[in-house]
Order: structure tokens, then C-alpha cells, then sequence
């Protein structure tokens, strides 16, 4: 689904990568001095599993420092290969800078789940691409004929804002309580495909392999999260907007923001 067509001044974009780093402190620096060459503000959590960032600025700056970060040959996993090659990027736009300032971490984990043995970067959980999970929500089984459980693994209060219709949730206030209150679904969704998901696919990625590790036999993720399904297939089977973490507050399915911005 194409971008709105207004004319928009900054481009945000969220991405993140699982993958395995060296030494993800050393990189802090490098990362907050190229961000701040750019005049790009937002958030940047990166660790030894990987990145994480929310970033916003004029259209030519961030694609500058994508391509900075996918080429940079600090930028290294502990193989050797380019860390950022493939970093998979979702792109909307506004009207003006939605985050007051620039913040740059290394962090334990890029998403707290508390779990060491749930690495990412080792193995991805299998995924639905967007058009697909529209087809099943339409036809209201998978490919195999099996049932659907659309798991919302983001906190309640980002739920209230929007979601799938009939999607289950599990009342979170924080992500890492996730494992624990999982295992209540497990006579739920015994015959069924469980679809996690969230607003950018990070913390669906990470929720469907601990799911797995803990014995759910059916269990795929929403390839690049609500975001990426607004982008490639719109409003269809959800209800209401999606949460995001600045000063946006919420986006409609078209990737607008929830209140007009001024001009």
C-alpha cells in the first residue's frame, strides 16, 4: 500500500536486526557521532544480539546513514560479515520531528525478554508474510486448514489503541513477562497456528522462538509486524491504530499519524 501523498518533511523509520555482535559498547560513540552529522533524533539500543532504532530526519540524511550503516566496515558480526547488510527497514513519514532528542544505548538485550537461551540471531522463527496472513484472515484457516490464534505479544496499553480483529492478548505491562504468561494458552492453541505479532516485528521474532523452545508446535511470526502489513495490505481484519513510541502517538493503517499536524 503506498505512502499517504502528502508532502511530509521527515522520514521515520524503525527497523532492527537480531544478529551477533563483538562488542556492541565500542559502537555507541561511532553511532550517536554519525546520527548527530546527520541531525537525526530518536532512539538507537544496540547489543551483543543485535539493533535496534527509531530514527527521524530529513529524507536524504536517513538514507544516508542506512547506507552508512549497511556499508560501515566497523560493522561487523563475529563472523565477519557485515552486520547491517539486511537490515529491514519500515519507512513513514510527518509533518515534523517527532522525537525531542537523540539517544544512543548499549543495552543486555535489544528487546528485554530475559531469556539467554532465546537468541535470535542463531535461528529465525519461521513467517507470514503480510499478504498472506490477509488471505488466511479472509479464508479463516492457515494453508493446511488449521485455525487461527493471532497473538498480540506487545503491553495492554498499546493494545487498546488497535489490533487484529480477534486477536488474543496476554495483558502485558512489560515484554518480559511474556514466557510466563504464555504457557496459560497452551490447551487454547494445541490444534492451532499461532500467529504472534507487534509493531515492528521485533518483539513477535523473539516471542515465537521462545514459544517454540518451550514446546508450541505451530507457531510463525507477522513478517516486519503491523507496520509492515499497513504498509503492504492496509486496514483489512484490523480495528482502530497502532501504537508507536514518539510523539505520534498512533498511526491509522495509511501510516498517518492520529491527529492533523500543523502545516
Amino acid at each position: 500500500m503506498n505512502q499517504p501523498s502528502l508532502e511530509h518533511a521527515v522520514l521515520n523509520i524503525a527497523a532492527y536486526r537480531f544478529v551477533d555482535l563483538a562488542d556492541p559498547h565500542a559502537w555507541v560513540e561511532v553511532l550517536r557521532t554519525a546520527c548527530v552529522e546527520r541531525d537525526l533524533k530518536g532512539t538507537i539500543i544496540v547489543a551483543v544480539e543485535g539493533i535496534n532504532l527509531f530514527l527521524a530526519g530529513r529524507e536524504r540524511a536517513i538514507e544516508g546513514f542506512l547506507d552508512w550503516l549497511a556499508t560501515e566496515p566497523r560493522f561487523v558480526d563475529r563472523r565477519g560479515a557485515r552486520a547491517f547488510a539486511a537490515l529491514d527497514v519500515k519507512r513513514s513519514r510527518s509533518a515534523t520531528q517527532p522525537f525531542a532528542r537523540l539517544r544512543v544505548k548499549a543495552k543486555p538485550e535489544i528487546v528485554t525478554m530475559r531469556r539467554p537461551r532465546v537468541r535470535p540471531g542463531d535461528a529465525r522463527a519461521p513467517a507470514v508474510e503480510p499478504e498472506r496472513l490477509a488471505a488466511w484472515l479472509a479464508q479463516g484457516h492457515d494453508d493446511d486448514g488449521r485455525a487461527l490464534v493471532l497473538l498480540d505479544t506487545r503491553n495492554a496499553f498499546e493494545v487498546e489503541q488497535g489490533s487484529f480483529d480477534g486477536a488474543r492478548h496476554l495483558g502485558l505491562t512489560r515484554f518480559e513477562s511474556f514466557p510466563d504468561r504464555v504457557d496459560a494458552l497452551r490447551d487454547e492453541v494445541a490444534d492451532r497456528t499461532v500467529v504472534t505479532f507487534c509493531t515492528g516485528g521485533i518483539r513477535c521474532e523473539k516471542a515465537a522462538l521462545h514459544m517454540r523452545d518451550a514446546g508450541f508446535e505451530r507457531v510463525v511470526q507477522l513478517e516486519g509486524g503491523i507496520l509492515n502489513y499497513f504498509e503492504r495490505v492496509g486496514a483489512a481484519h484490523w480495528h482502530g491504530e497502532c501504537f508507536v513510541f514518539d510523539e505520534r502517538i498512533a498511526l491509522d493503517p495509511g501510516l498517518v499519524p492520529r491527529s492533523p499536524e500543523p502545516a
